[in-house]
């Protein structure tokens, strides 16, 4: 985790000295939540978007299709974070108040939303994958 964040900080410095007319205009870059949007929803919206990104890595789905539908659903709430270091590397660039103003969302919507996936994947896909096949048996 900690390398991918110092290279989000490194991208995003790129980013800023070759592109400084793109990275000004669109404010580095950060996550912010959305006007008319509350912190619970943009907390919600990195759970399941990040769910459905890390459930996609567990299940043989195909992962493009996944990130795509997140960015749909998740694009006006928050700029879809999905991942805390991308977050963070714009966050420390960019260095504005609301560069940093919702940051926590983006590290607890997508450790929750990741938990969940495992948690789903292990006690109810699993599960249910194996009372299958011992059900079969008989």
């Amino acid at each position: 985790m900690v390398a991918q964040c110092l290279g989000a900080v490194c991208g995003c410095g790129l980013v800023k000295a070759f592109q400084k007319a793109y990275y000004v205009r669109y404010g580095g870059g950060t996550n912010e939540l959305a006007d008319g949007y509350n912190t619970g929803t943009g907390v919600a919206a990195e759970i399941i978007g990040t769910f459905v990104l890390v459930y996609t890595v567990l299940a043989p789905l195909p992962i493009g299709s996944a990130v795509f539908m997140v960015h749909l659903a998740t694009i006006p709430i928050t700029g879809t974070g999905i991942n805390p270091a991308r977050s963070f590397g714009a966050a420390v660039i960019y260095c504005k108040d609301k560069a940093w103003d919702d940051q926590w969302i983006f590290w607890v919507g997508p450790f929750v939303g990741a938990a969940i996936a495992a948690i789903y994947h292990q006690f109810v896909l699993l599960a249910g994958a194996a009372f299958g096949s011992f059900k079969s048996s008989y």
